[in-house]
């Protein structure tokens, strides 16, 4: 009888734990279509006040796309395709409800909605995202950044050319920020949530100014919640460890690892040239070039050893995967081999040498700060994660690894040892007695 009282309770439970899981999908799925009707309200919106027609054959040629993404999801089972489409064109045209923005739309009715409709959607999501992971529904993978957000952040960068060049490229450089702080965030970087700060800072009360853009504050806000809103829940439930978070990157190929500090060298050579701008302000000039020119030199010796230290990282990582891979049967792991190869060392005082680094670029960018100049300011939101993502690297591997060490003892013989070498000494034919 109570056998059947369990079987009973687990098949009962069976049901109540899908019906949860298909509540809180159908929370996530809520969330996309209050956002999809959002931005169709406030595209007619604009078309309607503008009288512009580009914006109605973009308007149309949205729904034409988003149409097809139904029929691949639906009808031909292409769910990666048609999700691909979805989120580059919500990125798409959530930059062009950002950017087409005008005082004139304050007072229109379907304005107020849309924006109420944008406000619903990234509350249902974060809901949402919180929801699976409190309930456990979520399978964590190793990952900086995921398709969707790649695209979606590829369709607002697309969305910015619609503007003048330099404002268009300022807005691309806010992109790749964003992307930038996102996987500072999902790797768990020491100093991931004060650079989230920073970037709401600068971005809300002094780079839009900066650049004359009247921006729609619920658009531009959708569109960030909706790209920082699962990394920074997981700041606190990812449960992957150290070296799982960071397996993207140390699992990459000699090439790609040493690539990936072209992008990086080419956006710290932006933000030095950007900031020697600062130069041609002339009204404190007994202090702004005298100082430009003592910090600016402490900025250049610091990044020149950052990136010596970084290229010889990937060269202690090559090693240890050709060390890995040669002996890939056995037992050993690479966190193990990495251990013996005296990475944690070597990323010991590495962690240091990145500190000083952005403490460089901290006190370079308040020498030459200009909050006039848009470039400038995403240049320095651009390379302020980047060098957080390589402090929190050495941080992490110097944390989590294990080392080697050489021990010396020196061992005082007891009085049992002492009496036994006497005896030793006392019996006839022994090695120790006298002749």
């Amino acid at each position: 009888m109570a056998r059947d009282e369990e079987e009973e309770g687990l098949t009962a439970d069976g049901p109540k734990e899908v019906d949860m899981f298909q509540s809180v999908r159908c929370l996530g799925y809520l969330s996309s279509v209050n956002l999809l009707v959002a931005v169709c309200v406030g595209m007619y919106t604009r078309w309607e006040v503008t009288d512009e027609p580009m914006i109605l054959v973009i308007f149309i040629l949205g729904l034409f796309v988003l149409g097809i993404a139904s029929i691949l999801h639906y009808y031909f089972a292409m769910e990666k395709a048609s999700l691909s489409l979805f989120h580059l064109w919500v990125g798409f045209l959530l930059g062009l409800l950002c950017f087409l923005n005008s005082p004139t739309l304050d007072q229109n009715v379907k304005e107020q909605v849309t924006n109420y409709l944008l406000l619903a959607s990234i509350a249902m999501r974060t809901v949402w995202a919180l929801t699976e992971r409190i309930c456990s529904s979520i399978r964590y993978k190793p990952t900086l950044l995921t398709s969707s957000e790649l695209l979606e952040l590829l369709g607002f960068g697309i969305a910015s050319t619609t503007m003048l060049l330099h404002k268009s490229v300022a807005i691309m450089g806010l992109v790749v920020a964003l992307g930038a702080l996102i996987v500072d965030l999902r790797v768990k970087s020491l100093l991931a949530l004060p650079n989230l700060v920073c970037f709401a800072l600068v971005t809300s009360l002094v780079l839009f100014q900066a650049l004359g853009i009247i921006a729609n504050p619920y658009a531009l806000g959708c569109y960030v919640g909706r790209l920082l809103c699962e990394p920074l829940l997981d700041v606190y439930f990812c449960g992957l460890g150290p070296s799982e978070r960071w397996l993207p990157l140390l699992s990459l190929g000699r090439v790609w690892r040493r690539l990936s500090l072209l992008p990086m060298s080419l956006a710290e050579l932006a933000f030095f040239v950007l900031a020697a701008l600062k130069l041609g302000h002339l009204e404190l000039w007994y202090l702004v070039i005298p100082g430009f020119c003592v910090f600016g030199l402490f900025w250049s010796i610091c990044h020149m050893v950052l990136l010596i230290t970084l290229w010889g990282f990937h060269t202690k990582l090559s090693e240890c995967q050709k060390a890995w891979q040669a002996h890939r049967s056995g037992s050993r792991s690479l966190d193990r081999v990495m251990a013996s190869r005296g990475i944690r060392h070597f990323c010991l005082i590495s962690e240091r040498l990145v500190f000083f680094s952005l403490l460089s670029t901290a006190i370079l960018a308040a020498v030459s700060w200009q909050p006039s100049n848009g470039p400038f300011l995403s240049a320095l939101l651009v390379v302020l994660p980047l060098e957080s993502i390589a402090h929190g690297l050495f941080h992490e591997l110097g944390s989590c690894l294990g080392g080697t060490c050489v021990g010396y003892a020196l061992v005082i013989p007891t009085a049992y040892c002492s009496w036994q070498l006497a005896s030793a000494r006392e019996m006839p034919g022994s090695a120790f007695s006298s002749p």
